[in-house]
């Protein structure tokens, strides 16, 4: 198990300083905070990833927050899986 964690289903007017506050609560330690956004708008797309300093802290913050509302929506936390490797996106002649 790693220590990055996926977050979903985050309200769109959530920051970055709010999560690490958020996951920082009962003395965790965040080494990261980094919510995605979209890159032609730069609006936010509704998740992010939090990393963690060790794997007690990754265990805890999942269970603690997975289900836990923020700005009126259920988050989604858990184990942040690696991205699979997508096919190019070329055109066929």
């Amino acid at each position: 198990m790693g220590t990055r964690i996926y977050v979903g289903n985050l309200p769109f007017d959530a920051t970055e300083d709010q999560l690490r506050v958020l996951f920082a609560e009962a003395g965790r330690q965040v080494e990261s905070v980094k919510i995605v956004t979209d890159r032609d708008t730069g609006q936010p797309r509704g998740f992010g990833f939090v990393e963690m300093a060790n794997q007690g802290d990754t265990t805890a913050a999942i269970n603690a927050l997975n289900g836990k509302e923020m700005g009126g929506r259920a988050l989604t936390v858990n184990e942040a899986r690696e991205r699979t490797p997508r096919g190019g996106g070329g055109r066929r002649f």
